[in-house]
């Protein structure tokens, strides 16, 4: 049965559950500046396999490796005109993992905003600049899709598959697996570890570069297009016209989708 928490001392308890809701900040005499920040924390276990998703609007996310198989998550919300404590935070455990959102509250006249796993949900914010910045602790093997519109992700030294998604912000991914990540105005710095995969990967942006380093020894086809930039390879790999490669690496495989249109790629080889 899925469980929806919301951010209190009483339902963390009563789950087993790990949370708290700090108030600290300065005031800064600023009128319509709203003087302090909310601090959060929320910790459960999850096994490797399982999927641990964030998803916020406004604020990075940044992830690093867990010691062990407890999931950290831990949050601040700011803003300079509205209220942080308008915003809250929810979790949902469900037959994949867990779901972490920033819920803002419900504009007029629109449908509810709702934390649901994947695509599901809603989430409309409107005349809001309340900012939530998540950082995570990962355990070997638990999946984290990253997700923001306004923000950037830098997931550092994980262990496990990663995908990483914003709309205006940089992703940078290192990572012993394999990875996904996109953009639309910023760039892109990935490193994976792992030389085969199960499924085709993707790296893509519209204004910024991409950059994606790999295992000399992958197997994989791939496929990278700058349409105004340049496409640099470490890699043996047919160019078929400018800003366009295409070709297999050692014995084939999933596809590598790099892309591109306003900044340059660079597949780099790793160790």
């Amino acid at each position: 049965m899925r469980r929806t928490i919301a951010l209190s001392v009483a339902a963390s308890t009563a789950l087993g559950l790990a949370a708290c809701d700090d108030v600290t900040g300065p005031d800064s005499g600023e009128p319509g500046y709203y003087p302090v920040a909310i601090e959060g924390e929320w910790r459960g276990q999850a096994l490797p396999g399982d999927l641990l998703e964030i998803k916020g609007i406004s604020g990075d996310i940044g992830a690093s490796a867990a010691t062990g198989l407890e999931v950290v998550v831990r949050w601040t919300k700011r803003a300079r005109h509205g209220d942080p404590a308008g915003v809250t935070v929810e979790v949902i455990r469900h037959a994949n993992g867990i779901t972490i959102c920033a819920v803002y509250p419900n504009p007029p006249g629109r449908p509810k905003n709702k934390c649901l796993p994947g695509e599901q949900g809603n989430m409309v914010v409107q005349d809001n600049d309340v900012s939530v910045e998540f950082s995570v602790a990962v355990p070997t093997g638990v999946e984290l899709s990253a997700r923001t519109v306004s923000g950037d992700i830098d997931a550092d030294g994980l262990r496990s598959y990663v995908f990483g998604s914003t709309v205006s912000g940089n992703v940078s991914i290192t990572t012993s697996e394999f990875a996904d990540a996109s953009t639309v105005s910023g760039s892109i710095d990935a490193s994976i570890g792992r030389s085969n995969w199960d499924r085709d990967l993707a790296f893509t942006t519209v204004s910024g570069s991409v950059s994606v380093t790999i295992p000399g020894n992958t197997n994989a086809e791939v496929w990278a297009t700058a349409e105004t930039g340049t496409v640099a390879s470490d890699f043996a790999l047919p160019e078929l016209q400018d800003g366009t490669i295409r070709g297999t690496l050692g014995a084939g495989g999933a596809l590598l989708r790099l892309a591109t249109v306003g900044g340059s790629i660079e597949l780099r080889r790793g160790s």
